[in-house]
């Protein structure tokens, strides 16, 4: 390994630890992780694919941990399969994007994570006061899960603040049942756009053990610390670094 290698190693290994440590916190982690995938010369498309499976790696476990929340969960094999379904469209329509393409949609995808995940807390505030049902996914709801799920296996970054989203709107409060099934999706959609990515030989797996080395490290100790931190101040430099992301990709594509 020379010298660039191994400076693109410890990259790609600071950057997904910082991005473990946000989405144990706050979520956001791959406003961090996917740039620097691109900024160390990996195409547009397999820095994506490759985002997606490590980050899809790193958080897998975490599943188990709400198992009792998701227990009390009802329609949840109908809402895994149209997520399923959606993710799978979402891959399959990354993989027939040219990179050329895809790299001028990275700053319009960023900002709009980026504004969504901004506002998701007014979101949480307004849907507070619909006292909705949260036993499960209603099925009124299937048509923004389909949808939702198709952003997340194109693109990837901001999904889990998305599912989040669609949750508030649709009423629920209930913020530990609700990150126990975003978990769940978010894991689901992420994991089956694994499949196609592999199938087209666009994960650069070197990239992607780093990632989930670090993600894994990071989330570990991030949710260690997560006590210790004032949830405003992690929320604002997520939403600074998506901004700053946001901009420096306009300009880049200028």
């Amino acid at each position: 390994m020379n010298s660039a290698e191994l400076m693109h190693a410890l990259a790609g290994l600071a950057a997904a630890i910082v991005a473990g440590a946000l989405n144990s916190v706050a979520g956001g982690g791959s406003f961090i992780s996917f740039p620097t995938l691109v900024f160390i010369g990996l195409p547009s498309v397999v820095a994506n694919a490759t985002n997606n499976t490590a980050m899809w790696l790193g958080t897998l476990s975490s599943v188990g941990g709400y198992r009792e929340e998701l227990a009390g969960l009802r329609r949840i094999w109908p809402a895994l399969v149209i997520a399923l379904a959606g993710s799978v469209i979402g891959a399959l329509l990354l993989l027939r994007t040219p990179d050329a393409t895809f790299s001028k949609q990275i700053p319009w995808l960023l900002l709009f994570a980026t504004l969504v995940f901004t506002f998701s807390d007014r979101l949480h505030t307004f849907a507070g006061r619909s006292g909705a049902p949260e036993d499960g996914i209603a099925p009124a709801w299937y048509p923004a899960l389909f949808f939702v799920s198709v952003y997340g296996g194109y693109f990837g970054a901001g999904i889990g603040i998305l599912i989040l989203a669609m949750f508030a709107l649709a009423g629920w409060t209930q913020i530990h049942r609700m990150n126990a099934l975003k978990v769940l999706l978010a894991t689901s959609i992420n994991g089956i756009a694994v499949v196609p990515f592999l199938i087209a030989h666009k994960i650069a797996w070197k990239e992607a053990l780093i990632l989930t080395v670090g993600a894994v490290f990071g989330g570990y100790f991030g949710a260690r610390i997560a006590r210790k931190l004032d949830p405003k101040v992690v929320r604002r430099t997520v939403v600074a670094i998506g901004a700053g992301m946001t901009l420096f990709f306009f300009v880049k594509n200028a």
